[in-house]
């Protein structure tokens, strides 16, 4: 299976992907793939060092030629998200990723693929094996959990990189250059709930919300793509008055758009609780039957028996809060076209055993509208009585258009290409802005291949845009300015 993915161009860019793939390598359990990488660097006989956080630095001197060129860093994230398909029997924890082609893209079965951020990885690891590319110094930065925290680039001391320049191989559209990206801050509520005697007899029902597509809660939030918590509340706030809520489980990371939820009630009325519900379930498909193809909304009864649920109090309180709790775009820039500047993603929800746990993740290139909307969040959450705490804060990237490094990309792209780059900012949280606080001289720049459905099962990498990238990259290593 992956050896068809070693037969594709460049091959030493796919090659050092399918052997990076082989390495699991999920957020917050990266321990393998730093051995993995440190071994690579010590194989080429290059200077490897871990620093106290767990990132990892190789550094190649300059070829023959480059030596009066400025030193860069090449620097992308080893770990990758891990989100699968309920149907998909995987462990992230042990299990490499199974790819395969199909078409133009490299896919892996039911699993996210890693490409975001594998392929800057596997570039990066191209460059420092082979005897033939040119390039000047380079210092190789392999920064962890940059999914889950930024704590890598976050923990990366000043003093440490000698770099001059820096490539971020993290951008996931082949003709984007970024010279910004958004901040964002984890927004947690947590609380308890009574709970009461459930309907006698009553029937048990599981509702569920599935098929949604997901993706990255930055990127694809200005998409307006179903959200499975929202949509699930909607389900269980027009229902209230004929159940009580049990349990209930809906998405898994922050930084992903939930595709998934699953909520277990207690009915005292069947017949007005299935009406209710069809009525809701036929209005949200009809909303979303053009963005949301493959959405599926059941509600089943259940063998699970259950002598307590949820008070309709605090069932109440619950469904108003997470009702009154913002979702998707915020605010779009007022200054730069099409880009959202603040969001928030109700990631993932959980109720069950007295207690009550809300996940969100806000996002914003604007440090004050962060905190607009980071405070709106908190301000529903307490007057629900749940306790807020907002931790994980990292910085924007603030635009450069004057960056030396951004003019040499957007004249070499359009020497190559025939047409201009799309020089912009993301609504994803890159590592350029937490970097800078270190480095604040350090002229930094971000592209990529391009990579769809990231942070999804459906993430897909192009290969000839792998192809394109590539070349680009051989490129700029040639044209870095001279000291």
């Amino acid at each position: 299976m992956n050896e068809e993915i070693r037969n594709l161009n460049p091959k030493a860019l796919w090659n050092k992907f399918a052997d990076l793939n082989a390495v699991p390598r999920p957020s917050k359990k990266e321990e393998r793939v730093i051995a993995f990488m440190k071994d690579f660097g010590k194989s080429l006989g290059l200077e490897t060092l871990e620093d106290e956080v767990g990132n990892v630095i190789i550094r190649k001197p300059a070829t023959k030629g480059m030596e009066d060129r400025k030193t860069v860093v090449l620097q992308s994230h080893l770990d990758m998200v891990h989100q699968k398909n309920n149907d998909t029997n995987f462990n992230f924890d042990t299990q490499g990723i199974e790819m395969y082609v199909d078409g133009d893209w490299v896919r892996a079965k039911g699993t996210t693929l890693g490409a975001d951020n594998g392929l800057g990885v596997a570039t990066i690891m191209a460059i420092l094996e082979s005897n033939e590319i040119e390039h000047p110094a380079i210092e190789a930065l392999f920064t962890i959990d940059e999914e889950t925290g930024m704590t890598g680039a976050k923990g990366l001391k000043g003093g440490l990189l000698k770099g001059d320049i820096l490539l971020n191989l993290d951008t996931e559209e082949d003709d984007e250059i970024g010279v910004g990206c958004a901040g964002g801050v984890d927004v947690t509520a947590t609380g308890t709930y009574s709970q009461t005697e459930a309907p006698k007899n009553g029937a048990t029902y599981q509702i569920k919300v599935k098929g949604l597509q997901g993706g990255h809660s930055g990127m694809d939030i200005i998409k307006g793509l179903g959200n499975a918590n929202k949509l699930m509340n909607r389900l269980l706030f027009a229902t209230k008055d004929f159940m009580q809520v049990a349990k209930l489980e809906g998405g898994s990371l922050r930084n992903a758009i939930p595709r998934e939820s699953v909520a277990t009630v207690v009915v005292s009325s069947e017949e007005k609780f299935l009406e209710a519900f069809e009525k809701l379930k036929d209005n949200i498909q009809s909303e979303y039957k053009s963005l949301e193809p493959n959405l599926s909304i059941t509600a089943e009864k259940s063998s699970e028996t259950f002598s307590q649920a949820m008070s309709q109090n605090d069932q109440r309180i619950f469904l108003n809060a997470l009702n009154a709790a913002h979702n998707g775009v915020y605010r779009m820039s007022p200054d730069i076209d099409d880009l959202v500047e603040t969001s928030n993603n109700i990631a993932k929800v959980m109720v069950a055993d007295g207690n009550i746990k809300i996940e969100c993740l806000t996002r914003s290139s604007v440090e004050s509208s962060k905190d607009v909307l980071a405070n709106a969040l908190t301000s529903t959450f307490e007057l629900a009585g749940y306790k807020v705490k907002l931790a994980g804060d990292y910085p924007g990237w603030a635009p450069n258009m004057d960056s030396p490094i951004l003019k040499v990309l957007d004249n070499l792209y359009q020497k190559m290409n025939g047409e201009k780059a799309h020089v912009a900012a993301c609504h994803a949280g890159l590592e350029c802005g937490i970097l800078g606080q270190n480095y604040p001289g350090m002229d930094m720049i971000s592209f990529g291949p391009t990579i769809k459905g990231a942070h999804s099962p459906d993430e897909r990498a192009s290969i000839s845009s792998a192809q394109k990238y590539w070349e680009f990259v051989l490129e700029i290593l040639k044209n870095i300015p001279k000291k």
